[in-house]
Protein backbone atom coordinates (compact mmCIF):
# COMPACT_ATOMS: atom_id res chain seq x y z
CA UNK A 1 0.00 0.00 0.00
CA UNK A 2 2.67 2.44 0.73
CA UNK A 3 4.65 1.23 -2.72
CA UNK A 4 1.50 2.05 -4.03
CA UNK A 5 1.32 5.66 -2.85
CA UNK A 6 5.13 6.26 -3.34
CA UNK A 7 5.02 4.78 -7.28
CA UNK A 8 1.71 6.90 -8.01
CA UNK A 9 3.93 10.20 -6.75
CA UNK A 10 6.93 9.68 -8.28
CA UNK A 11 5.69 8.05 -11.61
CA UNK A 12 3.08 10.47 -11.66
CA UNK A 13 -1.16 9.32 -12.39
CA UNK A 14 -1.64 10.57 -16.21
CA UNK A 15 1.45 7.66 -16.89
CA UNK A 16 -0.23 5.57 -14.70
CA UNK A 17 -3.42 5.74 -16.16
CA UNK A 18 -1.75 5.17 -19.92
CA UNK A 19 -0.86 1.71 -18.68
CA UNK A 20 -4.73 0.89 -17.86
CA UNK A 21 -5.40 -0.67 -20.89
CA UNK A 22 -3.18 -2.93 -22.31
CA UNK A 23 -1.44 -3.43 -18.57
CA UNK A 24 -4.70 -4.56 -17.18
CA UNK A 25 -4.75 -7.49 -19.57
CA UNK A 26 -1.53 -8.56 -19.07
CA UNK A 27 -1.76 -8.72 -15.20
CA UNK A 28 -5.30 -10.94 -15.58
CA UNK A 29 -3.17 -13.37 -17.26
CA UNK A 30 -0.55 -13.04 -14.61
CA UNK A 31 -3.20 -13.27 -12.14
CA UNK A 32 -4.96 -16.34 -13.08
CA UNK A 33 -1.88 -17.86 -13.96
CA UNK A 34 -0.50 -17.33 -10.42
CA UNK A 35 -4.11 -18.12 -8.68
CA UNK A 36 -3.97 -21.80 -10.27
CA UNK A 37 -0.19 -22.19 -8.89
CA UNK A 38 -1.52 -21.04 -5.40
CA UNK A 39 -4.49 -22.84 -4.92
CA UNK A 40 -2.95 -25.95 -6.19
CA UNK A 41 -0.04 -25.19 -3.58
CA UNK A 42 -3.13 -24.67 -1.06
CA UNK A 43 -5.43 -27.77 -2.02
CA UNK A 44 -1.86 -30.15 -1.75
CA UNK A 45 -0.78 -29.39 1.50
CA UNK A 46 -3.98 -29.71 2.69
CA UNK A 47 -4.74 -33.16 1.57
CA UNK A 48 -0.98 -34.25 2.59
CA UNK A 49 -2.35 -32.73 6.34
CA UNK A 50 -5.92 -34.33 6.07
CA UNK A 51 -3.93 -37.69 4.84
CA UNK A 52 -1.28 -37.11 7.95
CA UNK A 53 -4.85 -37.17 10.14
CA UNK A 54 -5.53 -40.54 8.23
CA UNK A 55 -2.13 -42.18 8.85
CA UNK A 56 -2.09 -41.44 12.79
CA UNK A 57 -5.57 -42.93 12.86
CA UNK A 58 -4.76 -45.87 11.04
CA UNK A 59 -1.69 -46.70 12.83
CA UNK A 60 -3.61 -46.15 16.64
CA UNK A 61 -6.52 -48.40 15.37
CA UNK A 62 -3.77 -51.41 13.89
CA UNK A 63 -1.76 -50.87 17.51
CA UNK A 64 -5.28 -51.04 19.08
CA UNK A 65 -6.44 -54.70 17.24
CA UNK A 66 -3.04 -55.98 17.60
CA UNK A 67 -3.07 -55.66 21.39
CA UNK A 68 -6.27 -57.40 21.31
CA UNK A 69 -6.08 -60.31 19.11
CA UNK A 70 -3.28 -61.38 21.45
CA UNK A 71 -6.09 -62.31 23.06
CA UNK A 72 -7.01 -65.22 21.21
CA UNK A 73 -3.15 -66.29 21.15
CA UNK A 74 -1.59 -68.73 23.35
CA UNK A 75 -0.83 -67.14 27.05
CA UNK A 76 2.91 -67.71 26.89
CA UNK A 77 2.55 -65.86 23.61
CA UNK A 78 0.58 -62.72 24.76
CA UNK A 79 3.42 -60.69 26.89
CA UNK A 80 6.06 -60.22 24.20
CA UNK A 81 3.68 -59.22 21.95
CA UNK A 82 1.49 -56.82 24.22
CA UNK A 83 5.02 -55.47 26.19
CA UNK A 84 5.85 -54.68 22.45
CA UNK A 85 3.34 -52.71 21.47
CA UNK A 86 3.50 -50.37 24.17
CA UNK A 87 6.77 -49.58 24.00
CA UNK A 88 6.58 -48.93 20.21
CA UNK A 89 3.24 -46.30 21.20
CA UNK A 90 5.61 -45.15 24.05
CA UNK A 91 8.79 -44.72 21.91
CA UNK A 92 6.16 -42.76 19.18
CA UNK A 93 4.61 -40.26 21.55
CA UNK A 94 7.38 -39.24 24.17
CA UNK A 95 10.67 -39.73 20.74
CA UNK A 96 9.69 -39.62 17.55
CA UNK A 97 7.31 -36.98 18.11
CA UNK A 98 9.89 -34.19 18.47
CA UNK A 99 12.40 -35.94 15.52
CA UNK A 100 8.95 -35.87 13.28
CA UNK A 101 8.88 -32.02 14.19
CA UNK A 102 12.60 -32.02 12.00
CA UNK A 103 11.64 -34.45 9.61
CA UNK A 104 13.73 -37.27 11.07
CA UNK A 105 13.19 -40.53 11.72
CA UNK A 106 13.43 -41.65 15.55
CA UNK A 107 16.29 -44.73 15.87
CA UNK A 108 14.60 -46.28 18.95
CA UNK A 109 11.24 -46.00 17.16
CA UNK A 110 12.07 -47.86 14.65
CA UNK A 111 14.15 -50.58 16.97
CA UNK A 112 10.88 -51.11 18.95
CA UNK A 113 8.94 -51.84 15.64
CA UNK A 114 11.28 -54.53 14.72
CA UNK A 115 11.45 -55.92 18.13
CA UNK A 116 7.59 -55.90 18.04
CA UNK A 117 8.12 -57.61 14.38
CA UNK A 118 10.41 -60.20 16.33
CA UNK A 119 7.96 -61.03 19.36
CA UNK A 120 5.57 -62.03 16.75
CA UNK A 121 6.92 -63.85 14.68
CA UNK A 122 8.27 -65.55 17.41
CA UNK A 123 4.16 -66.94 18.29
CA UNK A 124 3.97 -70.99 16.89
CA UNK A 125 0.50 -71.09 16.17
CA UNK A 126 -1.18 -74.94 17.25
CA UNK A 127 -4.52 -75.24 15.74
CA UNK A 128 -6.16 -73.71 12.90
CA UNK A 129 -7.68 -70.83 15.10
CA UNK A 130 -4.18 -69.77 16.55
CA UNK A 131 -3.12 -70.13 12.61
CA UNK A 132 -6.40 -67.37 11.97
CA UNK A 133 -5.23 -65.03 14.68
CA UNK A 134 -1.63 -65.16 13.63
CA UNK A 135 -2.42 -64.10 10.11
CA UNK A 136 -4.89 -61.17 11.52
CA UNK A 137 -2.24 -60.17 13.78
CA UNK A 138 0.63 -60.17 10.87
CA UNK A 139 -1.98 -58.03 8.49
CA UNK A 140 -2.95 -55.13 11.26
CA UNK A 141 1.45 -55.04 12.22
CA UNK A 142 1.70 -54.65 8.41
CA UNK A 143 -0.79 -51.70 8.46
CA UNK A 144 0.72 -50.52 11.27
CA UNK A 145 4.19 -49.76 10.18
CA UNK A 146 2.73 -48.47 6.58
CA UNK A 147 1.16 -46.00 8.94
CA UNK A 148 4.12 -45.06 9.86
CA UNK A 149 6.15 -45.39 7.05
CA UNK A 150 3.24 -42.92 5.57
CA UNK A 151 3.28 -40.61 8.54
CA UNK A 152 7.16 -40.26 8.59
CA UNK A 153 7.29 -39.44 4.95
CA UNK A 154 4.48 -36.85 5.10
CA UNK A 155 6.68 -35.13 8.09
CA UNK A 156 9.30 -33.81 5.98
CA UNK A 157 6.87 -31.61 4.15
CA UNK A 158 4.88 -31.49 0.85
CA UNK A 159 5.69 -28.41 -1.07
CA UNK A 160 9.03 -28.78 -2.89
CA UNK A 161 11.98 -26.45 -2.60
CA UNK A 162 11.59 -24.72 -6.00
CA UNK A 163 7.86 -24.53 -5.83
CA UNK A 164 8.59 -22.45 -2.70
CA UNK A 165 10.79 -19.80 -4.67
CA UNK A 166 7.44 -19.78 -7.28
CA UNK A 167 5.71 -18.89 -4.88
CA UNK A 168 7.15 -16.42 -3.42
CA UNK A 169 8.11 -14.81 -6.81
CA UNK A 170 4.89 -14.98 -8.08
CA UNK A 171 3.50 -12.86 -5.21
CA UNK A 172 6.32 -10.32 -5.90
CA UNK A 173 5.87 -10.02 -9.32
CA UNK A 174 1.47 -9.76 -8.90
CA UNK A 175 2.00 -7.12 -6.22
CA UNK A 176 4.72 -5.17 -7.95
CA UNK A 177 2.43 -5.43 -11.30
CA UNK A 178 -0.62 -3.73 -9.49
CA UNK A 179 1.90 -0.64 -9.15
CA UNK A 180 1.59 -0.19 -13.15
CA UNK A 181 -1.72 0.63 -12.56
CA UNK A 182 -3.70 4.24 -11.93
CA UNK A 183 -6.98 5.77 -10.84
CA UNK A 184 -8.54 8.90 -9.99
CA UNK A 185 -9.30 7.98 -6.63
CA UNK A 186 -5.93 7.31 -4.81
CA UNK A 187 -7.38 6.14 -1.62
CA UNK A 188 -9.34 2.95 -3.95
CA UNK A 189 -6.22 2.10 -5.45
CA UNK A 190 -4.38 1.81 -2.26
CA UNK A 191 -7.26 -0.11 -0.77
CA UNK A 192 -7.25 -2.66 -3.95
CA UNK A 193 -4.00 -2.96 -3.50
CA UNK A 194 -3.58 -3.99 0.15
CA UNK A 195 -6.59 -6.73 -0.52
CA UNK A 196 -4.66 -8.12 -3.58
CA UNK A 197 -1.83 -8.70 -1.11
CA UNK A 198 -3.60 -9.66 2.32
CA UNK A 199 -5.02 -12.27 -0.18
CA UNK A 200 -1.70 -13.60 -1.40
CA UNK A 201 -0.43 -13.54 1.57
CA UNK A 202 -3.64 -15.54 3.52
CA UNK A 203 -2.62 -18.37 1.00
CA UNK A 204 1.01 -18.37 1.46
CA UNK A 205 0.53 -18.33 5.41
CA UNK A 206 -2.15 -21.51 5.28
CA UNK A 207 0.82 -23.49 3.14
CA UNK A 208 3.67 -22.27 5.03
CA UNK A 209 1.53 -22.95 8.77
CA UNK A 210 0.42 -26.77 7.55
CA UNK A 211 2.84 -27.71 5.05
CA UNK A 212 4.73 -29.89 7.56
CA UNK A 213 1.79 -30.96 9.36
CA UNK A 214 3.41 -32.37 12.73
CA UNK A 215 5.53 -28.71 13.00
CA UNK A 216 4.75 -25.70 14.95
CA UNK A 217 1.15 -24.73 16.60
CA UNK A 218 -1.06 -26.32 13.59
CA UNK A 219 -0.13 -29.63 13.62
CA UNK A 220 -1.61 -33.05 13.58
CA UNK A 221 -1.68 -34.21 17.31
CA UNK A 222 -1.28 -37.87 18.42
CA UNK A 223 -3.76 -38.27 20.97
CA UNK A 224 -4.93 -41.28 19.14
CA UNK A 225 -2.27 -42.58 19.91
CA UNK A 226 -1.32 -41.66 23.55
CA UNK A 227 -5.29 -42.99 24.12
CA UNK A 228 -5.03 -46.26 22.71
CA UNK A 229 -1.48 -46.85 24.78
CA UNK A 230 -3.44 -45.37 28.39
CA UNK A 231 -6.39 -47.64 27.10
CA UNK A 232 -4.03 -50.92 27.35
CA UNK A 233 -2.81 -49.59 30.76
CA UNK A 234 -6.83 -49.37 32.05
CA UNK A 235 -7.32 -53.04 30.71
CA UNK A 236 -4.59 -54.87 32.78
Amino acid sequence: MILTVLVRRIVGFERLVSNNEVAGFKFAVLGVVYAVLLGFAVITVWEKFKAAQEAVTTESAAAGAIYRLTGGMEVADRPAIQAGIRRYLNAVVTREADTMAVGQTDVSTTLALNNLYKATLAAKPVDLEDSDVFQAMLGELRALAEARRERLELSRGAVPDIMWSILFGGAVLNIAFALFFGTKNVTAQVIMAGMLAAVIFMALFVIININFPFTGDVKVALEPLQYTLDNFSSQD
